[in-house]
């Protein structure tokens, strides 16, 4: 099996030295780019399956580059780079449809989780596997989350809740797929659905999120409406009252 292409875009030296020794050892095709007119050139070429672009660049920033390789290759894994705790950069970029973000200064086992990542949405994406599914145990609603979670979820998502409404759940769980991407119109429907539990009194709890959007459901207040929990086991007792 060929070498997967994977490029990687900043304007740091220091940094594409890191992330080819890295990339390099886990057997990937490393290609790099100092700036995003260079980073396009070698996306034309060479068509990489994932791409890493910073986000603070001079001339064209990350965001043009983001914009500019999914008008071309939707399907292109890009994983943008921002500086630590740069949140609202990372919610923005997700909006212009990255797959996912990593922040500076890049960590090994940061680095391992977001290509693990990027290599099972890549798996997954003829797979055919629904986005929103649901199932129900006695008083419980389970809605799993998968794929891409943005404005053409909404109907899924709803349609998902409203059976539990029909059948008169008092919990739900809100389970994700740990590769699962979320953009600002997805996290606006979970909003909307996590206010209407609260407003029937029903109990919400989310659980598999990676942990970058575990960080952004703090930051956009998702954490004020429903619980959380790292692990399905730690759901289910919270769900329990336990």
């Amino acid at each position: 099996m060929p070498k997967r292409k994977i490029l990687v875009i900043d304007d740091e030296k220091p940094t594409l030295a890191m992330f080819r020794l890295f990339l390099k050892a886990y057997g990937y095709d490393v290609l790099l780019a100092e700036n995003g007119v260079q980073g396009l050139e070698i996306v034309a070429a060479e068509a990489p399956a994932i791409v890493f672009t910073d986000i603070k660049m001079p001339g064209m920033d990350g965001f043009e580059v983001l914009d500019r390789i999914k008008e071309t290759a939707p399907e292109t894994e890009v994983i943008v780079i921002t500086g630590h705790g740069d949140m609202d950069l990372a919610v923005k970029a997700l909006n212009h449809e990255a797959t996912d973000f990593i922040n500076k200064p890049i960590h090994r086992t940061a680095l391992d989780a977001a290509l693990h990542r990027a290599e099972e949405r890549i798996k997954a994406a003829g797979a055919n596997t629904p986005v929103i599914g649901s199932r129900q145990e006695k008083d419980l609603c389970i809605i799993e989350i998968t794929g891409h979670l943005n404005a053409l979820s909404e109907r899924e998502l709803m349609a998902a809740y409203a059976s539990a409404n029909a059948a008169e759940k008092t919990k739900m769980l809100l389970r994700f797929h740990p590769n699962t991407t979320i953009n600002g119109a997805g996290l606006g429907i979970l909003i909307q659905l996590l206010s209407e539990c609260r407003k029937k009194g029903q109990t919400a709890v989310i659980t598999g999120l990676s942990e970058n959007f575990a960080h952004i459901f703090d930051m956009v207040g998702i954490t004020q409406l429903a619980v959380v929990a790292a692990h399905e086991q730690d759901a289910r007792a919270c769900l329990r009252g336990e």
